[in-house]
């Protein structure tokens, strides 16, 4: 009789402690679970990235000439930004979608060329002018997550599509660029497209990823490569200056 109580009682105390070990964290890392590939995840609602790549404004596309390339020539220039994707609608283990807001800065800046050569026989001017952009996009953003949940592969593809705008200026050295008495400032619209793909590095590290994500809410890592286009000329619009781009971008994202 007294076997049997015992035995009751310890298959009590393991029914009740079970569910308080089946996921945590501790000093020697993750436990109950949490250390195998996929199992026990925290919710995910964020997606976090930091952008970068270069950057080649459409400036000449609806313009007579070249005066871009003229003046900043073929160099290549580069972006930096960052992008938070809310994953609103989600089915785990599978897909999410939902709106997102990406932010970035680029500069171009050269010796602008004279419209006569000075008598030295100098055709640069001494200052340099620079156009200054500050593309935005709000897009809705696809990622498909079951081949990085289901298989051996850690890939997600995703696809985004939504509206750009972009603020833009020109200054020749610290003053602001006037054409007929008009400031070289303004803003375009219009709409992107973008593909990419990201890749988990949750592989690598399979223990490590598990203790971010119980102790830190990092479901996964990633690094991603995408295609992407705005074409932020107001729609066709004859007063609204094409600075949009057809472009490359990487960077690091969080999923948190």
């Amino acid at each position: 009789m007294k076997k049997l109580l015992s035995t009751l009682l310890g298959s009590a105390v393991l029914l009740a402690v079970s569910p308080a070990f089946a996921q945590g964290v501790d000093e020697f890392g993750p436990y109950g679970g949490l250390e195998e590939r996929g199992h026990a995840r925290s919710p995910q609602t964020v997606a976090f990235e930091v952008r970068f790549g270069p950057y080649r404004p459409g400036v000449d596309h609806d313009l007579p000439g070249s005066p871009y390339k003229d003046i900043f020539g073929k160099s290549q220039r580069w972006q930096g930004g960052f992008e938070i994707d809310w994953q609103a609608f989600r089915i785990p283990r599978t897909l999410s979608l939902g709106p997102g807001f990406g932010w970035a800065f680029t500069q171009s800046s050269a010796k602008a060329p004279l419209e006569k050569p000075l008598p030295d026989g100098q055709t640069l001017s001494a200052e340099n002018t620079t156009l200054g952009l500050m593309p935005m996009h709000l897009v809705a953003s696809l990622r498909f997550d079951w081949i990085a949940d289901h298989t051996v592969f850690p890939f997600v593809p995703y696809a985004k599509v939504g509206m750009g705008y972009a603020l833009w200026w020109s200054n020749i050295g610290d003053s602001a660029t006037r054409v007929d008495g008009q400031v070289g400032k303004g803003s375009s619209y219009g709409y992107v497209v973008a593909a990419g793909m990201m890749l988990r590095l949750d592989v690598l590290d399979a223990q490590t990823a598990a203790t971010a994500d119980a102790s830190l809410g990092v479901n996964h890592s990633g690094l991603f490569i995408e295609y992407f286009k705005s074409n932020l000329n107001g729609f066709g619009s004859a007063t609204t200056m094409d600075v949009g781009t057809s472009t490359w971008v990487a960077g690091l994202v969080l999923e948190i």
